[in-house]
């Protein structure tokens, strides 16, 4: 596991000197069946290889396994462990870019979030930074990526 590093920046324009650093790794972080039986409920999505225990050990994986988009939507919460910007009125999910489902997620197996910065520059319409990360959610213990995404988020000052 890789140890745990974050990147605090007093301001969103302090982001600026940082495109293309590794900007930290985050905790550990584990999804429980409970939660991936929530997230099959609130998304409709009860396919037998996230919901059906019994059923999975003989499936594909040996187990049921996270959702996709339950992994993805970890990518927000992760880069918060990885980057601090501290002064400033507002942030928001602007988007992803590229997004890819490498490897299945067991749930109940650790995994941390590893961030690079991309891209930064100001707002045309606003007083604020746009910034695009990449950040690799990998499996904790072996550092094999799980999910890979590109997130583009806005900082307003």
């Amino acid at each position: 596991m890789r140890p745990a590093r974050k990147t605090v920046v007093p301001a969103p324009r302090d982001l600026t000197a940082l495109v293309g650093q590794e900007l930290g790794a985050s905790e550990a972080q584990v999804v429980g069946q409970e939660q991936v039986n929530l997230f099959a409920d609130v998304t409709g999505d009860h396919q037998w290889i996230h919901v059906d225990v019994e059923r999975a050990r003989s499936g594909p994986f040996g187990t049921t396994i996270v959702h996709g988009f339950l992994t993805l939507a970890l990518v927000p919460r992760l880069l918060a462990d990885i980057l601090e910007v501290e002064s400033y009125s507002m942030g928001v999910n602007y988007g992803l870019d590229r997004v890819r489902f490498v490897k299945p997620l067991p749930p109940g197996t650790p995994v941390q979030g590893v961030a690079t910065l991309v891209a930064a520059g100001p707002l045309k319409d606003a007083d604020g930074v746009q910034a695009k990360a990449s950040v690799v959610v990998e499996f904790a213990e072996t550092g094999e990526p799980c999910c890979a995404a590109e997130i583009l988020f806005r900082y307003y000052t």
